[in-house]
């Protein structure tokens, strides 16, 4: 396994060098919409902590992220009406890792509604921004 680099995206983002759209953030962890969503209100939650993948994440790190993806995924259910959620969490390359910081997708699911391909199209940022806005006001009314 590599060392952590820093030059990844979502180090970038966190450091505010590229833009997010973000939907929560806490003193541990990152909520932003994923870019080239493979369903509408895709979220992304990462670590503050520089972290590869599950491999080099200390503990508390990983039980941070796993208390923001619960609470964004109740918030993404309920932002769009979701009949399920589906969650990933990919490690190496072999494990379908591309970003090497430690994320986890959490993706609204509808009955008979495949996911999207990731095909690498970037999703309009307004479109981002709307759902983004979503998320927050059921997060709100949690």
């Amino acid at each position: 396994m590599s060392a952590y680099d820093p030059s990844n995206v979502f180090a970038k983002i966190l450091r505010g060098e590229l833009p997010s759209q973000t939907v929560y953030e806490d003193a541990e962890t990152l909520a932003i919409m994923d870019i080239m969503p493979r369903a509408d209100g895709h979220v992304l939650v990462i670590p503050k902590a520089p972290c590869r993948n599950i491999f080099d994440a200390p503990p508390e790190a990983l039980q941070a992220v796993a208390v923001t993806t619960q609470k964004l995924s109740r918030a993404v259910k309920d932002a769009f009406a979701a009949d399920g959620l589906t969650i990933q969490q990919f490690n190496e390359t072999a494990g379908g890792q591309v970003v090497f910081h430690l994320h986890v997708h959490v993706m609204p699911r509808f009955e008979g509604v495949a996911l999207r391909p990731h095909t690498g199209a970037m999703e309009k940022p307004e479109v981002l921004a709307a759902n983004a806005e979503k998320i927050r006001a059921a997060l709100k009314n949690s």
